[in-house]
């Protein structure tokens, strides 16, 4: 019997695109951008990490740098990483397959990055 696939919610930091650029991910999880559904742009990092934590969602966002660390502060949220390298037909599908074989919990409580093969 296969694994049964666990809607994930997302919420994309202001700094990236809106969330109509990805398709997939649109088509099967619960995205939501900061600045465009929830009207919250121009907040600080810390409040947009609590305002992910809140809403139990998981925080996308190209600024690696200052999220990495808040990261492990809640089990209610997780942060992803891209990668600046990627596009964003490459973060569609790269981030789709990473929650299509993550379960409920797995990106909970920690960073995960997502990169190109040149950030290696």
């Amino acid at each position: 019997m296969p694994k049964k696939l666990y809607k994930h919610k997302l919420l994309f930091d202001e700094n990236m695109p809106k969330r109509q650029m990805f398709e997939r991910l649109n088509e099967v999880f619960d995205v939501k951008h900061v600045r465009d559904d929830l009207k919250s742009g121009g907040l600080p990092d810390p409040q947009v990490y609590a305002l992910a934590r809140t809403v139990k969602r998981l925080l996308v966002t190209y600024n690696i740098k200052d999220f990495r660390d808040l990261a492990s502060q809640s089990q209610e949220t997780g942060v992803i990483g891209i990668s600046a390298h990627l596009s964003p037909s490459q973060v569609d599908r790269k981030l789709s397959a990473l929650l299509r074989r993550s379960s409920e919990q797995a990106l909970l409580g920690k960073y995960t990055a997502l990169t190109s093969e040149t950030d290696s």
